[in-house]
């Protein structure tokens, strides 16, 4: 299969099993730049390399020089068949053009709910990572829920957001959600509205803030750079 360069992954598809996330640092805004051109080449210049890869995307955070990579996969299988061919090549290329890049992850997750399959090209992907303590997939998902009562019940909701996609790690964990909006100043606008965080001053949100077991997280604003899916040549 060939690589086909597109704008964004449909986060929404019903054959994604399974999403890994994680994030490289590579130091700088001129490294990080050179990264994803890179990554580019890398990517570009082979054949797709699994069926089972469905799509790959790549974000640049708003510090120094952070990467975002999101993509999903029909399996865990699939994703480590690629690990043992495949993934090495590439990361080699990548890191002959920009040595020293620090590695984090990946995460594993399940798409749980979104509040729309979006509709308009976002300008900013918010990532909003929340950590319990201790595994329970009950309480992963009790917490979304909460989350997409709050949004339903909320008298004043925030503007400039075009869709949540809440993802649940495998291992009971963590809540991940990709959100999309239409820019990064659309977000900071709507932090700044009266509440704690995103969200009016609601029961609802309490309930969501104060939730019990949440030990960590945190949201990190990123702009899509790179979005990749294999192509309908043989």
């Amino acid at each position: 299969m060939t690589v086909e360069f597109v704008s964004r992954p449909d986060v929404t598809r019903a054959d994604a099993g399974l999403v890994k996330v994680s994030t490289w640092d590579a130091g700088t805004p001129e490294r990080r730049r050179r990264a994803v051109e890179a990554i580019r080449s890398a990517w570009g210049a082979r054949r797709w390399p699994h069926p089972g890869l469905l799509s790959y995307s790549v974000y640049t955070g708003e510090d120094a020089g952070t990467l975002l990579h999101y993509s999903q996969w029909t399996d865990e299988e699939s994703y480590q068949d690629f690990v043992r061919d495949g993934r090495d090549e590439r990361n080699a290329e990548i890191d002959a053009a920009v040595p020293g890049i620090d590695r984090l992850g990946p995460h594993t997750y399940e798409l749980y709910r979104s509040t729309s399959p979006g509709g308009r090209e976002p300008g900013c992907v918010v990532v909003v990572d929340v950590e319990f303590g201790g595994a329970d997939k009950a309480r992963q998902r009790d917490w979304v829920d909460g989350v997409f009562e709050a949004l339903g019940t909320d008298p004043a909701p925030a503007t400039g957001g075009l869709a949540g996609h809440f993802h649940v790690s495998t291992d009971g964990t963590r809540v991940l959600n990709y959100a999309e909006w239409v820019s990064a100043q659309a977000h900071i606008e709507a932090l700044a509205a009266p509440g704690d965080g995103i969200g009016s001053r609601t029961p609802q949100w309490e309930r969501v803030q104060s939730y019990p077991g949440v030990t960590g997280g945190g949201v990190r604003r990123y702009t899509p750079a790179l979005s990749l899916r294999p192509g309908a040549g043989g």
